[in-house]
């Protein structure tokens, strides 16, 4: 019997973050009366869960890195203001899109500068960019809303690409797999991914084999930034709508994500399949509760529960595991 429970217990954290899943999405169907598998609603996830998904994935590759990026709810709506003050003044949508792109990655580059350089913890760091990065946009845009509609052109391509839908199902989904596609075979398949490994499980030994650790958080920061734009554009084109508070409380719904899916807050270890199965439970998490009529505020009490629960179960697995 007791090696029947060890042996449950050595299970990989992706096991626990799919039974967790699994549980979540039976839970919900039944006392939703099925509304919750509803296409109404399925359709729905598609295009929200794309929102937090995609900035989580690089949030995920950073947290394997060793690193935090608290800024990324500051991100968004800086990059949406970005995006919605080009296309005023005159930029096409693709240059436009590139050049907030081109800042998402500058801001994961000051990130990982002021990280890396000033030997601080990032949590602190970004903690700080956050607060900067949300004043900045507090100022410019005044706090007003800023309609998308006027702005664009009367083929809009990006919307095309964006928002419209593929045989029925939301493009923003396809983008959410594109990106855990390229994530999951850099991180997985590629020697940049054994980099981010070594780096987040032991970064003095990873320099003493010769990992350019700084290089690799670096990027590692700079695709959360790029990550952050992207999906400040894909809000944008969605809502139809500037808002200042757009990405609001995302810092956490994303780390809480790849808690729930698997990755270490020490780093070292977790995997893209955990990230997604942690994503898709959060985003569960929201929709399921609402459509039982849940307040808000007991959306944010369930989902800590769920993550001190995982998180009591990953712990203790890793310690039998040690023992």
């Amino acid at each position: 019997m007791e090696s029947k429970r060890s042996l449950m217990l050595r299970l990989p954290p992706e096991v626990y973050s799919l039974i967790i899943l699994i549980g979540l999405l039976t839970i919900f169907t039944i006392f939703s009366n099925y509304r919750f598998l509803s296409y109404e609603n399925l359709r729905a996830l598609g295009r929200l869960l794309p929102d937090l998904g995609v900035v989580a994935l690089g949030v995920a590759m950073l947290m394997i890195a060793g690193e935090f990026d608290l800024s990324i709810s500051s991100q968004i709506p800086l990059c949406s203001y970005v995006m919605i003050t080009l296309l005023k003044s005159g930029f096409g949508e693709i240059l436009s899109l590139l050049v907030v792109l081109g800042v998402g990655a500058v801001l994961g580059f000051i990130n990982a500068v002021i990280t890396i350089r000033g030997r601080i913890p990032s949590f602190i760091t970004t903690l700080g960019t956050m607060l900067l990065w949300r004043g900045v946009v507090y100022v410019w845009s005044g706090m007003m809303p800023i309609p998308l509609r006027p702005y664009l052109p009367e083929t809009s391509i990006l919307a095309l690409v964006f928002v419209s839908e593929v045989f029925g199902v939301p493009v923003q989904i396809i983008w959410f797999a594109a990106v855990a596609i390229v994530l999951g075979l850099i991180l997985h398949r590629h020697r940049f991914g054994n980099w981010v490994y070594a780096t987040g499980d032991n970064e003095l030994a990873a320099k003493e084999m010769g990992i350019n650790t700084a290089l690799t958080k670096t990027i590692c920061f700079m695709t959360v930034g790029i990550l952050a734009a992207l999906v400040s554009v894909l809000q944008l084109y969605r809502i139809e709508s500037f808002a200042a508070t757009q990405g609001i409380g995302f810092e956490f719904r994303a780390i809480a994500a790849c808690v729930i899916g698997g990755i270490s807050l020490r780093g070292g270890s977790g995997s893209v399949i955990g990230a997604i199965l942690g994503i898709i439970a959060m985003q569960t998490i929201d929709t399921g509760l609402i459509l039982m009529g849940v307040p808000v505020f007991g959306v944010s009490a369930f989902i800590g529960i769920v993550i001190v629960v995982f998180g009591l179960l990953v712990t203790r697995a890793g310690r039998k595991f040690v023992s």
